[in-house]
């Protein structure tokens, strides 16, 4: 049972890559002997996460703009002028927005779906010319999408739309895996709790919040990168090899409890 989690030699592609969980998972992959395709909208501070991830091993930074069809099929043309075929897709952007029930505005609905949910299921079909290229009945390809706890339990928080689209991904989760499992490609997802990241920034930043956040959260500390880079390692490799159609919660408890 040897290499149970090695992706020495594989393709991979991290949307939302260059920050947040997406670069740690992104830095786990290749560290781990993996050639990784980092993308997203903000091209100064992707090339910036490209060069520091280049230190642990072949990383390539396509900028794009997923929120629509145009960017997905403009990133997937690239990406096939480099590669025949693709091992792991980690769909991981993300957007948030919040406000009051009564004032939450359309645009803050349309982007946050845009991001979270659209961009996911047509990078997924995009892609799957280059998915059933690798994929195997003994190796298959993978899919791992990134959901959120908030997508699984209430969180108390206005952010409206970013809940809802959680939840999509979590069923879209299940819903994939089922069709595609035939194609020897398998879909699962994660649903990390609080990660440092751009999302938990005013947590983060704020002491007496993240005091108050940790109380809710029983292994008593935020998510690390090993946390969230050792669970898209293990879905990425012959270890979950048997795992469809699953998405597996990394909170340190939290929901267990709450």
């Amino acid at each position: 049972m040897k290499n149970l989690f090695d992706v020495s030699g594989k393709v991979a592609v991290v949307s939302g890559g260059s920050s947040g969980i997406g670069f740690m998972m992104a830095q786990g992959l290749l560290e781990n002997g993996a050639k990784v395709y980092i993308t997203a909208r903000k091209v100064g501070q992707l090339e910036e996460a490209q060069k520091a991830l280049s230190e642990f091993g072949e990383c390539v930074a396509i900028p794009s703009d997923l929120s629509s069809l145009s960017g997905i099929e403009g990133f997937v043309a690239e990406l096939s002028k480099h590669e025949s075929k693709l091992d792991i897709l980690i769909n991981n952007a993300g957007a948030v927005w919040a406000a009051p029930i009564a004032d939450f505005p359309e645009e803050g609905w349309d982007k946050v779906m845009d991001i979270n949910v659209k961009s996911l299921f047509f990078m997924t079909q995009k892609c799957l010319p280059l998915l059933k290229a690798a994929g195997t009945s003994e190796d298959p390809a993978r899919i791992v999408n990134i959901a959120s706890i908030n997508g699984i339990r209430n969180s108390g928080m206005a952010t409206y739309s970013y809940t809802a689209s959680k939840s999509a991904v979590v069923h879209l989760t299940t819903h994939m895996g089922t069709d595609l499992v035939n194609d020897n490609i398998l879909v699962n997802a994660i649903a990390p709790g609080y990660f440092p990241s751009k999302m938990t920034k005013s947590i983060v930043e704020n002491e007496a919040m993240t005091k108050y956040a940790l109380t809710k959260i029983p292994r008593g500390r935020m998510g690390t990168p090993e946390d969230i880079a050792g669970t898209a390692l293990y879905l990425s490799s012959r270890a979950s090899a048997f795992v469809c159609g699953q998405t597996i919660v990394v909170d340190g408890g939290q929901i267990s409890t709450a």
